[in-house]
């Protein structure tokens, strides 16, 4: 387990390269925060340091964003912050992202719970007068 004390954007580089390291064999990262804790933010980060280098926003209006790492190899980065019923995920097709192998990170995860597969990196933020307290943990 991984916890850590943020108080600046300076220090999230150095905190996304732990959590990649952490990870052994985990691909998906679900990552758990009221709203304004700094998930996008956090996994902005985490998708620099796989090598992606055209960022984006958080996938708000269409659920799921892919990039490219320079390897050429995909990461997905999923909000189901908006979904209104689990059939919207099974329609979208979960499962092609979530068991292949590459990296999802995934922001407001306790709405699929029951989909998510059980070799999950679990990453929750907690505020605390402008401090944020990351946590790190395997599911299984």
């Amino acid at each position: 387990m991984i916890t850590e004390k943020v108080s600046s954007l300076e220090e999230l580089p150095a905190l996304a390269q732990k959590i990649i390291d952490f990870a052994v064999e985990e691909r998906i990262f679900a990552f758990y925060g009221k709203m304004g804790a700094g998930k996008t933010t956090l996994i902005n980060q985490i998708l620099k340091r796989l090598g992606v280098e055209d960022l984006g926003s958080s996938p708000t209006f269409s659920l799921v964003n892919e990039y490219l790492r320079r390897n050429g190899e995909a990461v997905y980065h999923f909000d189901f912050y908006r979904i209104q019923t689990i059939e919207e995920v099974y329609d979208m097709g979960y499962e092609d992202y979530f068991f292949n192998g590459e990296y999802c990170l995934i922001e407001w995860p306790e709405k699929i719970d029951e989909l998510l597969p059980e070799d999950v990196l679990m990453i929750e933020i907690e505020v605390e007068d402008g401090i944020r307290k990351v946590s790190v943990s395997r599911h299984n």
